[in-house]
């Protein structure tokens, strides 16, 4: 069979093994028909082949982002962008510009800005925003999307006062009068969603946009995660309907919420099987981030001993859904940063399977920035994928680490186990939790493994003994991420057969030293056997 397109190079990255060889790979229509070493290469080549030379740019099977929001991400790439803000003040008045710029929106939204960064740390308040911005109402994401900041004019439009209700697990943050200082955490951010409501336009635009930016990357698959609770953002319809014209250029795996309405995941099971846009399981929160103390420990945080965090639901309330869920084969993924979520999460799919029996279920524990000794083999012996973003590990420095206060050095050994997982035999996956940190997968690829933040900081890493090897990072970033959505038949590696997603690297990252995996970047992405990107 003679190929449509040829791509050859100095480094093929099949992902059948931890390191590249001089070689090509051969597409036809959209599967890969042949890959192997350049003297094989002519028998694959008539007339109408097209072969690419990419020298010594690394080739290997698109990237599979695990972990994001792709809707949330497109909003955080099209509207006001503040995380370079330094200050409470400094970020407001970047929302005073962007507004000006912006006069007929009806709200002024902002992604990205975290109060850790700020001289002294303190949580925002409305007054900052009122001082440059009185009029229109703003509202603004934090970095981790589990907070946001409002001016006086944006809580009463929504109808936010003293008197609001909190929803479990979220907050309202008061001033000593009682009335609302425009912070909201965690489930309290449900309030702002009425904002997001788009039209048909503007989400065919944020689409746009974001599809753009994930095939500039080389990312040929993701995880499309839910943001928080109570958002709607994004549809699987809006996903078909690209898809349907030919423009949905990543393949999408949604997931539905877990709330007992199995009624409702059985239909988007049943309706959304498709090629490029595929219903993926269910998911739900356990706890929060430990940043913020509300991702629960199994014991006190080192620096608020009165505190431990807490779970967003009870436990039999989690324990009736996953009984239900997994007895009607659905896999689910649970949102667990604390050590003590993380055990809580083993301990209900463990009894999942003891009530249904066991079976290749492939649920899932997201983040686990932080993991009990006790609990690293129970993810082999339960099958639990444990999905991993590395690139939250990162600080600006190793000195300005604030898990080095909330957790002690004790428990801060335990930040981000990759290694440790692996050597356990556990399922690791990786994503990147887009729009939380950048999308691009040099970075968690660079974190894992050299384990070192912004500035280079601490020489030989953080927690060495996790770092792993690039090899095995981009199959975390690849084959691992197509076995989690269980479709390691056909995506994930370079195998005759399989899907043809591809990217190409401007260079061999097994050539470089460490620092420059930062600086690669994507020069062809095809999906589908179609260069989406170049």
């Amino acid at each position: 069979m003679k190929a449509d397109k040829i791509i050859k190079s100095e480094a093929v990255f099949t992902g059948t093994s931890l390191l590249p060889f001089p070689g090509f790979v051969a597409i036809k229509e959209d599967l890969f028909i042949g890959t192997g070493p350049l003297s094989e290469l002519d028998r694959y080549v008539d007339a109408s082949t097209t072969v690419h030379d990419m020298g010594n740019g690394l080739v290997m099977a698109g990237f599979h982002d695990f972990h994001l929001h792709f809707f949330l991400g497109a909003m955080f790439e099209s509207f006001c962008k503040l995380t370079d803000g330094l200050t409470e003040d400094e970020t407001a008045r970047m929302i005073r510009d962007y507004a000006s710029q912006h006069p007929d929106d009806e709200w002024i939204l902002g992604f990205g800005w975290h109060h850790v960064r700020w001289p002294g740390q303190k949580l925002p308040t409305r007054h900052s925003l009122d001082r440059y911005l009185p009029d229109r109402p703003a509202i603004l994401l934090n970095e981790e999307a589990h907070s946001a900041w409002l001016n006086t004019a944006a809580l009463e439009k929504l109808g936010i006062d003293r008197y609001s209700p909190e929803p479990p697990f979220g907050k309202i943050e008061k001033d000593e009068n009682g009335d609302p200082t425009g912070f909201l955490y965690e489930t309290a951010v449900t309030y702002v969603t009425r904002a997001f409501q788009f039209n048909d336009d503007v989400k065919n635009k944020l689409m746009e946009n974001m599809l753009k930016k994930t095939a500039s990357l080389g990312i040929t698959s993701v995880s499309d995660m839910l943001p928080l609770p109570g958002y709607t953002l994004g549809a699987p319809s809006l996903y078909r309907r690209f898809e349907e014209k030919g423009q949905l250029t990543t393949r999408i795996h949604f997931l539905d919420v877990m709330d007992g309405n199995l009624e409702r995941s059985r239909s988007l099971r049943d309706e959304y099987q498709s090629g490029r846009v595929q219903f993926s399981g269910l998911k739900q929160f356990l706890d929060g981030v430990p940043l913020t103390y509300t991702g629960l420990l199994l014991e006190p945080y080192s620096d608020r001993p009165q505190e431990r965090g807490g779970t967003i639901y009870e436990y039999d309330q989690y324990r009736e859904w996953i009984d239900a869920a997994d007895k009607e084969g659905f896999r689910v993924r649970l949102h667990a940063c604390g050590d003590g979520a993380v055990r809580l999460g083993l301990d209900l799919f463990e009894h999942a399977a003891r009530e249904n029996g066991a079976r290749d279920s492939r649920h899932t524990i997201e983040h686990i920035e932080v993991c009990h000794p006790n609990d690293f083999h129970r993810f082999h012996e339960l099958g639990v994928i444990a999905s991993i973003q590395p690139e939250h590990l990162a600080a600006g420095s190793m000195d300005t680490h604030a898990y080095l206060d909330r957790l002690g050095q004790d428990r801060s050994r335990f930040t981000w186990p990759i290694g440790t997982l692996e050597n356990h035999g556990a399922p690791v996956a990786f994503g990147t939790d887009f729009p939380i940190v950048d999308l691009n997968p040099m970075l968690g690829i660079y974190r894992a493994v050299t384990r070192q933040h912004e500035d280079g900081s601490p020489q030989g890493g953080w927690n060495p003994e996790e770092r792993i090897s690039l090899g095995k990072a981009l199959i975390h970033y690849t084959k691992s991420p197509a076995y989690g959505n269980f479709r390691e038949n056909e995506l994930g590696t370079i195998e005759v057969g399989k899907k043809a997603d591809l990217v190409v690297l401007d260079r061999n990252l097994f050539a470089v030293e460490p620092e420059e995996i930062l600086e690669a970047k994507t020069i062809m992405t095809i999906m589908d056997g179609e260069i989406v990107h170049r």
